[in-house]
Protein backbone atom coordinates (compact mmCIF):
# COMPACT_ATOMS: atom_id res chain seq x y z
CA UNK A 1 0.00 0.00 0.00
CA UNK A 2 1.10 3.57 -0.08
CA UNK A 3 0.74 6.38 2.24
CA UNK A 4 0.78 9.78 2.10
CA UNK A 5 1.06 12.29 5.15
CA UNK A 6 1.32 16.40 4.72
CA UNK A 7 3.69 17.22 7.86
CA UNK A 8 2.84 20.59 8.64
CA UNK A 9 4.63 23.18 11.36
CA UNK A 10 5.80 26.33 12.27
CA UNK A 11 8.71 27.20 10.32
CA UNK A 12 11.77 26.31 12.69
CA UNK A 13 13.99 23.76 13.79
CA UNK A 14 11.55 21.52 15.32
CA UNK A 15 9.36 21.04 11.72
CA UNK A 16 12.97 19.99 9.92
CA UNK A 17 13.56 17.86 12.52
CA UNK A 18 9.53 16.55 11.99
CA UNK A 19 10.48 15.85 8.18
CA UNK A 20 13.88 14.64 8.97
CA UNK A 21 12.81 11.81 11.14
CA UNK A 22 10.10 11.22 8.60
CA UNK A 23 12.63 10.60 5.87
CA UNK A 24 14.76 8.32 8.21
CA UNK A 25 11.57 6.19 8.58
CA UNK A 26 11.35 5.28 4.85
CA UNK A 27 8.82 8.22 4.25
CA UNK A 28 9.46 10.39 1.00
CA UNK A 29 9.02 13.53 -0.42
CA UNK A 30 6.17 13.79 -2.56
CA UNK A 31 6.31 17.18 -3.85
CA UNK A 32 6.86 20.59 -2.90
CA UNK A 33 6.66 22.55 0.32
CA UNK A 34 4.52 25.09 1.17
CA UNK A 35 5.09 28.26 2.93
CA UNK A 36 2.57 30.51 4.57
CA UNK A 37 2.46 33.59 7.01
CA UNK A 38 -0.18 32.34 9.35
CA UNK A 39 -1.75 35.95 10.48
CA UNK A 40 -3.60 34.63 13.32
CA UNK A 41 -0.36 33.33 15.39
CA UNK A 42 1.86 35.80 13.19
CA UNK A 43 4.08 33.11 12.61
CA UNK A 44 5.38 31.24 9.16
CA UNK A 45 4.34 28.08 8.67
CA UNK A 46 5.19 25.10 6.86
CA UNK A 47 3.60 22.04 5.37
CA UNK A 48 5.72 18.93 2.93
CA UNK A 49 3.37 16.38 1.69
CA UNK A 50 5.36 12.86 2.31
CA UNK A 51 4.72 9.11 1.11
CA UNK A 52 5.88 5.87 2.30
CA UNK A 53 5.53 2.25 0.32
CA UNK A 54 4.45 -0.37 3.29
CA UNK A 55 4.78 -3.88 1.34
CA UNK A 56 1.92 -6.81 3.21
CA UNK A 57 -0.37 -4.37 4.41
CA UNK A 58 -3.71 -3.28 4.12
CA UNK A 59 -4.81 0.28 4.11
CA UNK A 60 -7.19 0.80 7.03
CA UNK A 61 -8.21 4.11 8.29
CA UNK A 62 -8.07 3.73 12.02
CA UNK A 63 -3.80 3.08 11.53
CA UNK A 64 -1.56 5.48 13.21
CA UNK A 65 0.53 6.83 9.60
CA UNK A 66 3.32 7.92 11.78
CA UNK A 67 3.96 4.61 12.89
CA UNK A 68 4.05 2.66 9.50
Amino acid sequence: MKLYRLLTGIDDAAFCHKVSLALSKGWELAGSPAYAFDAAEQVMKCAQPVTKIVEGKDYDPSMKLGEQ
